[in-house]
């Protein structure tokens, strides 16, 4: 039946095609190198970690990586999960830092270009050897 003929005898639109949800975002090109060369340098310094690391089992937010000795939660700028999706991105974002922070994890947000320069990677070795050192002796305990 042709449109204009259904919707003359039936008085309503003829159903869309096309569907209503939308797709994940996607991830762009820069962070998916990041992400991959900061993968590489925590294997190969033998950094425990987790990739995909989701913190709360009630939602569906992650970051990229989860540094297990430091308790450290890593994410990196241009990931797909980010900024979740829809209009609230932003508020989701930031209700997100927040409940990690509130639940005990430290938080740090990485740009491509700070992994890519190595500066990520030789922070969190200096992280990891100031707490193998234990805590600044030059405040007195009393």
């Amino acid at each position: 039946m042709e449109i204009d003929t259904y919707k003359s005898k039936t008085k309503k639109a003829p159903l869309k095609t096309k569907p209503r949800t939308r797709p994940l975002p996607k991830a762009k090109q820069n962070y998916l190198e990041a992400e991959e060369t900061l993968f590489q340098e925590l294997e190969e310094n033998l950094i425990g970690y987790r990739r995909k690391f989701k913190f709360e089992s009630t939602k569906n937010w992650r970051f990229d990586f989860y540094v297990v000795r430091l308790n450290l939660l890593i994410e990196i700028a241009g990931s797909p999960w980010a900024v979740g999706r829809g209009g609230r991105k932003i508020a989701n974002s930031l209700s997100k830092h927040d409940l990690a922070v509130d639940s005990g994890f430290k938080f740090v947000r990485l740009e491509p270009c700070q992994i890519e320069s190595g500066f990520a990677i030789d922070w969190i070795k200096s992280e990891l050897a100031r707490l193998e050192d234990g805590p600044d002796q030059t405040i007195s305990p009393d």
